[in-house]
């Protein structure tokens, strides 16, 4: 059984980077067959996709997102994280990691089949 668990800080200060992990247990997180992705939802609004690791091994982020975030994984420890630079109030959300079986990275978050509790994240100094 795959699962999935998200740590990092739940408050965060404007101009800092922020960094989740998600820690994997019952699979590797260098399975060529999974795909690894970030989401998070502010309060009161929709899922956001914001990047990810394909089965091809290859990061892929949002357009919105691509200039400040960063995602990378640790075969050491199988986990992947994820780093957001500078960030506002506006990045206030819980963030969620995912893994899907041969699914697209890109593809709707409702086809992926594991998903870590969420974790809030708030910006505010």
């Amino acid at each position: 059984q795959v699962q999935l668990q998200e740590s990092g800080p739940g408050l965060v200060k404007p101009s800092q980077t922020l960094t989740l992990t998600c820690s994997v247990s019952g699979d590797s997180i260098t399975a060529t067959y999974i795909a690894w992705i970030w989401l998070r939802q502010p309060s009161g609004k929709g899922l956001e996709w914001m990047g990810g690791i394909g089965t091809d091994g290859s990061t892929y982020y949002s357009p919105s997102l691509e200039s400040r975030t960063s995602i990378s994984r640790n075969t050491s420890k199988n986990q992947f994280s994820l780093q957001l630079s500078s960030v506002t109030p506006e990045d206030t959300a819980v963030y969620y990691c995912g893994g899907g079986i041969r699914v697209g990275v890109k593809s709707n978050s409702a086809t992926y089949d594991y998903w870590g509790q969420g974790t809030q994240v708030t910006v505010s100094s």
